[in-house]
């Protein structure tokens, strides 16, 4: 492969942040091409700090996917010990189970590809603005969490298919990590679209 893919972890991830975690500033095989890209806007990527332009190699694409499945499992896993509504519960039980399969395969694409994490500037982001999000969404209870909750996956899927689609998957030049992406991209619609109905049952 001529790009090694970095995947930049906390945890276990697709592509950043809690899917795949543990730093590592070493990268097999050829160097990566860096892609010159404009981050969203920040009022585009809810409860994130707003990264500067960077440029981003495959590596650190892979982590940027990665952190955003992490991010919303650990808003799952919140809503599993706190929400009331029935459908709000199911929902966030899909949101851990459907993440959590992302980063299972990017897991397995990083170990094929033998190469190790790398974290860079808008993973970090993301991680950041997950920190205050979760600190929010522990301060709500009842009712107000679950609207909390669903209100944010709204938003939050709304910016990750913009970033993955209009960013990541353009910018991506390796064919595994590109196919990856847009593997992805229709199931986090599906999870947009699951939101959406959960939103207005609640209100």
């Amino acid at each position: 492969m001529k790009k090694a893919i970095k995947v930049f972890g906390t945890a276990s991830l697709l592509v950043c942040t809690s899917f795949l975690m543990n730093s590592c500033n070493s990268q097999s095989g050829d160097a990566a091409t860096e892609t010159t890209v404009t981050a969203p806007a920040k009022d585009s990527m809810p409860m994130a700090a707003e990264p500067a332009t960077a440029k981003l190699t495959d590596p650190e694409i892979a982590s940027i996917a990665v952190t955003a499945n992490q991010v919303d499992i650990d808003y799952a896993n919140i809503a599993k010990t706190k929400a009331k509504n029935p459908e709000v519960l199911k929902f966030a039980s899909t949101m851990a189970k459907d993440h959590q399969a992302v980063i299972d395969k990017a897991v397995a694409l990083v170990t094929k590809l033998g190469v190790t994490p790398q974290d860079n500037a808008t993973s970090q982001s993301l991680m950041s603005g997950a920190a205050d999000t979760k600190t929010m969404l522990n301060s709500k209870s009842g009712a107000d969490f679950d609207k909390a909750y669903v209100d944010n996956e709204v938003a939050y899927h709304k910016a990750a298919i913009d970033i993955v689609e209009n960013t990541l998957i353009p910018n991506s030049s390796n064919a595994e990590l590109k196919s990856l992406l847009e593997s992805a991209l229709p199931l986090f619609k599906e999870h947009l679209a699951h939101a959406e109905m959960v939103q207005k049952s609640l209100k």
